[in-house]
C-alpha cells in the first residue's frame, strides 16, 4: 500500500476469484485487523467465525437470494457475529469490523465482498442469519451481521473515480449548508 487514500480508492467489491488457497500469514492478518477494530467501551462484542471448508462455502452461498452466490467460488468466508446483550451497539461494532477486514483484505492485495445477512431471507423465505446459523451452530445469543468472503482477485477492477464523487451529499453546518 502507498497510502490510506490510494487503498480506499483501490478497494472494489470483488465477486470473481482464482482458486488460489490464502496462506496462513494472509488469514492471520486479517484476523488480526478484525480483533484490532474498535469497538464501543472496547466491548468486543464480535466473535468470527472462518470458513474454509469447500461444502460449507457452497452451503453459505445459498444464505440470500440474490447476490451470495460467489461465497462458494471464495477461499475464505468469515462470518461477523456480535452478542447483542453485550453492547447496545452491536451491529455497528460488527459492521467496523468487517470493513477493517476488507480493507486488511486490499492492502493484501486480495480480493472481498460484503455480504449483508442480518434482515435478509433466503430463497425458502428463511431469514438468512437463521439459515448461516444452523450451517455453522452459532450459538442463539450472536447475531449474523455479515459474511465477508475473501480471495485472490479473479478479475481486474479499476479504482474507484473520484469524478463520481457526490459532493454535493456533504453539508456545512447545516443540512443545506447555507
Amino acid at each position: 500500500m502507498e497510502n490510506f487514500s490510494e487503498l480506499i480508492k483501490n478497494r472494489r467489491s470483488m465477486r470473481k476469484f482464482t482458486e488460489e488457497e490464502l496462506s496462513q500469514e494472509e488469514v492471520v492478518a486479517l484476523f488480526k485487523a478484525a480483533l484490532m477494530s474498535p469497538t464501543s467501551k472496547r466491548s468486543n462484542c464480535w466473535q468470527f467465525i472462518a470458513v474454509d471448508d469447500k461444502e460449507k462455502l457452497k452451503a453459505l452461498a445459498h444464505c440470500k437470494e440474490h447476490g451470495a452466490s460467489f461465497i462458494a467460488d471464495g477461499a475464505l468466508a468469515i462470518v461477523v457475529t456480535a452478542d447483542p446483550l453485550a453492547s447496545d451497539v452491536w451491529i455497528e461494532d460488527a459492521a467496523i469490523a468487517s470493513i477493517m477486514i476488507q480493507l486488511q483484505a486490499e492492502d493484501l492485495g486480495l480480493g472481498s465482498c460484503w455480504i449483508q445477512v442480518r434482515e435478509r431471507m433466503n430463497s425458502t423465505g428463511m431469514p438468512s442469519d437463521e439459515y448461516v446459523r444452523g450451517i455453522l451452530d452459532i450459538p442463539l445469543q450472536l447475531q449474523v451481521v455479515s459474511i465477508i468472503v475473501v480471495g485472490h482477485k479473479g478479475m481486474e477492477r479499476k479504482p474507484f473515480d473520484e469524478a463520481h464523487l457526490q459532493w454535493e451529499k456533504i453539508h456545512i453546518n447545516q443540512f443545506g449548508g447555507q
